[in-house]
């Protein structure tokens, strides 16, 4: 396995959780690395503590034209992406579908598929062109084992799945690979967001159980991109060893 030197790694919703600990695990071992997401305090934070080799782009990642503004607006030392890493992305609410708030269903779509799709486009072309390129998409299990409350979001990830295996089916003879790493619960601003701020909400979920850290995560991202030239890790399922599968749901009488 080689390491970072000579990779320019561009990580979406690199203002927290796996996104930070992506950026800061790349550019520990040499990378340049090109941080993404909406808080611009975040960003520049982020960019102070990793030095020279991180280059921040600011902007929201539901709006396909900034998308490929940013893209296109990228220095002559940073535009030459080696590995992708598209990270951002979210849940919303926990209610049962019947009484699901649409805006969230639709922020989920326009994040976790329009976005990531968005950001592919953008950057693939250019993989294509220097034959050489690595895309990382953060899926979930939420997209493999359904769960009450997970209607949208685990659809969402479903598509992150069944693109990254298409994606990898167009790119066989383009020297550009394709991973979907999916996590199961790991402690992030992750659940903050999807009970609305909730904090309280949000540590109940890891109560009593070790889950995974987003360092664990970045730690499998980057082994993935870092494996030789010739093999391509198509997939990665991870949970925290206090995790399974679930047992059928029976509603009885």
């Amino acid at each position: 396995m080689g390491n970072a030197a000579g990779h320019t790694v561009l990580v979406t919703g690199a203002t927290a959780g796996f996104g930070a600990a992506m950026a800061r695990k790349y550019a520990a071992d040499g990378a340049k690395v090109i941080i993404t997401g909406r808080r611009a305090d975040r960003l520049a934070a982020l960019k102070d503590e990793i030095g020279d080799n991180a280059h921040t782009l600011n902007f929201d990642i539901q709006d396909q034209d900034a998308v490929f503004k940013a893209i296109e607006s990228l220095p002559a030392d940073f535009s030459d992406i080696t590995i992708l890493v598209n990270n951002a992305g979210l849940a919303m609410g926990m209610g049962s579908a019947d009484t699901a708030d649409m805006n969230d269903w639709n922020t989920m779509v326009a994040t976790n598929i329009s976005g990531l799709i968005a950001m592919t486009g953008a950057v693939l072309p250019g993989m294509v062109a220097r034959n050489r390129g690595h895309i990382v998409n953060l899926g979930s299990v939420a997209g493999t084992y359904p769960y009450p409350g997970g209607n949208v979001y685990g659809a969402t990830k479903a598509f992150v799945h069944q693109f990254s295996l298409n994606l990898r089916a167009d790119l066989v003879d383009k020297n550009v690979r394709v991973t979907c790493v999916e996590p199961g619960m790991a402690e992030t601003e992750f659940s903050v967001v999807r009970f609305d701020g909730d904090e309280s909400k949000a540590a109940d979920v890891y109560k009593g159980m070790k889950a995974m850290t987003p360092e664990d995560v970045a730690e499998a991202i980057y082994w993935a991109t870092m494996m030789p030239a010739h093999v391509n890790i198509n997939t990665v399922e991870m949970m925290a060893t206090v995790q399974a599968f679930g047992p059928f749901s029976v509603h009885r009488e």
